[in-house]
């Protein structure tokens, strides 16, 4: 089986296929959210009715998403808003991943973290018991240049973790700069380098890829990613749930992260055309990142699968 189409002569137009074999053939379901379960604060058809369906088959389900914005804690009361009763333990944010790492390779508790991003990530870190600095506090501060200006920063920062941030401004890039160039062995750290989100219903808007470009830019180093398409998360989460990864199916909108995200763990994947990815970049010829299967919207899953092969 092969998830590579890019100039095949081969590729051909998915044809439906009954759900029923994919459904029993899987342990768990890891549904991406944003394009998947809602765009913007606006939820997508049908999808109570699937969950409740899964759930009723005996299904895990996981909410993963590469939107840092938010902890665990955060999200469960945004799915609440939209009226679907899910666990903190079943939420698996970019925001958490961070953490997660940190305190997997036992980061040393007298380092800070400085974070370009959102609340989530420092409330995540506290959760591990790590000191996280910036965020929104550092989003009012500005730089004015003169004779022998410069920023002091904390030579305690032992790493920099770049999520999306509405509020980015010069200050942090700067800040977060210094850090990683002058503190010996400060590990930089990207949530995410998605090119755009959907924080509305209403348009498109530059990812957190945008700022962990700046910083890049900046240090000329590399980040460390953690959020899809990197397989930490995954792996984190078949340790949780005690399953294999072959018995996992990825759900999600966009070809890049969510379904290379499974592919490179060895999972059945599943792609909705709700989200990001439309029909004709998924036929698309320059298109080298083949889904198992795809949708319209999550809600078909418990109808039929167009099958691509």
């Amino acid at each position: 089986m092969t998830n590579s189409a890019k100039g095949s002569a081969n590729f051909r137009v998915p044809v439906l296929s009954n759900a029923e074999d994919l459904i029993n053939s899987v342990d768990t379901f890891i549904f991406d959210c944003d394009g998947v379960i809602w765009k913007g604060e606006t939820l997508i058809d049908g999808v109570p009715e699937t969950l409740d369906m899964l759930r009723s088959r005996g299904k895990s389900l996981v909410f993963m998403t590469n939107n840092s914005t938010k902890s665990r804690k955060q999200y469960r009361k945004k799915f609440e808003a939209l009226g679907l009763t899910v666990q903190e333990e079943e939420i698996f944010p970019s925001s958490f991943a961070a953490a997660a790492y940190l305190k997997s390779i036992d980061f040393p508790q007298e380092k800070k973290v400085y974070v370009i991003g959102g609340e989530g990530i420092l409330q995540e870190l506290e959760l591990c018991g790590i000191k996280g600095i910036g965020g929104p506090e550092d989003r009012d501060k500005t730089i004015q240049f003169g004779p022998g200006f410069f920023i002091e920063h904390d030579k305690d920062v032992g790493a920099v973790v770049v999520g999306f941030d509405q509020f980015i401004n010069f200050y942090k890039i700067q800040y977060g700069t210094l850090c990683i160039r002058e503190n010996p062995g400060c590990l930089f750290i990207a949530t995410n380098c998605d090119a755009v989100g959907h924080f509305t219903d209403a348009q498109e808007w530059a990812g957190g890829g945008s700022m962990v470009g700046a910083i890049k830019g900046s240090t000329q180093k590399e980040p460390l990613v953690l959020g899809k398409p990197s397989t930490f998360m995954m792996d984190h989460v078949s340790k949780k749930f005690e399953t294999d990864k072959s018995k996992i199916c990825m759900v999600g909108d966009r070809l890049d992260t969510d379904i290379l995200f499974g592919i490179n763990s060895g999972c059945k994947t599943l792609l909705v055309l709700s989200g990001v990815t439309t029909l004709s970049m998924l036929q698309s010829p320059e298109n080298d990142i083949q889904p198992d299967f795809y949708t319209e919207k999550v809600m078909l899953v418990y109808a039929s699968l167009p099958k691509l092969r």
